[in-house]
């Protein structure tokens, strides 16, 4: 299924494979995904593997060598899936749980492609020599496995479209995210000012932006420090300008 808006002008092209191309469904039409989509700032297409497979019942998929439970995804239809695609501009993308975990820096670096094929891993993976011969990159997006990688691909997109300009409202919003600058972002309130007996912090309306700045810092600071100590650490071994 194609979710494009006008083709000439969008920022970055997507172009899915998966053997169940419909789950992107409703993902790339609604909120944020879908005005960018229809604003033309990214093209989005979902396509089936089985549409570059032969034979009557058009198989993408068969037992592994050596024996084992579940299928893998043979290499003819992959293969012929992203050579259609291809382009001199394109960057092929395997979702898959051993490929490099997924990061802000790493969105941001994608969001500067032009082209994005993003291949959805299935069953118990594909042909080793898909990757080999026609992967560019494999992504991850935690230590866990899924049914299937549109998920994953789901998530990708998501992560990349948001470091596009002109995709969030508020190019602030960005900024203000988690990971952004390597911290756990603040805690966010909003109307009623007191809940449940639970106060909004004063700071927050005193109208003094600067003290409202630093007390955010600390705020990320202390929450990085108390619940993720990997991005701490890596956070205070990082050269600050």
């Amino acid at each position: 299924m194609d979710f494009e808006g006008a083709q000439r002008g969008a920022l970055l092209r997507f172009d899915v494979l998966s053997l169940f191309p419909r789950m992107l469904d409703g993902f790339l039409l609604e909120s944020v995904i879908g005005r960018a989509v229809r604003r033309s700032i990214v093209e989005i297409s979902s396509h089936s593997i089985r549409e570059w497979a032969t034979g009557v019942r058009a198989i993408a998929d068969d037992r592994p060598f050596g024996g084992g439970a579940g299928m893998v995804l043979k290499p003819e239809p992959v293969c012929r899936a992203i050579d259609h695609l291809r382009r001199d501009n394109s960057t092929v993308i395997y979702l898959c749980p051993d490929g490099l975990t997924l990061s802000t820096s790493m969105a941001r670096d994608l969001a500067k492609k032009e082209h994005l094929i993003l291949l959805c891993g299935h069953y118990e993976g594909i042909d080793e020599r898909i990757r080999e011969s026609r992967v560019d990159m494999e992504v991850s997006i935690g230590d866990y496995v899924l049914t299937n990688g549109v998920l994953p691909a789901a998530v990708l997109i998501d992560a990349i479209c948001r470091q596009i300009p002109g995709v969030l409202g508020k190019w602030q919003s960005l900024e203000q995210d988690s990971f952004s600058d390597g911290l756990l972002s603040f805690p966010q309130y909003t109307r009623p000012e007191i809940f449940e007996g639970m106060a909004v912090p004063k700071i927050l309306l005193s109208g003094h932006h600067k003290n409202v700045d630093l007390w955010r810092r600390g705020q990320q600071i202390a929450r990085t420090r108390a619940r993720r100590s990997d991005l701490w650490e890596k956070f205070g071994n990082e050269p600050k300008n």
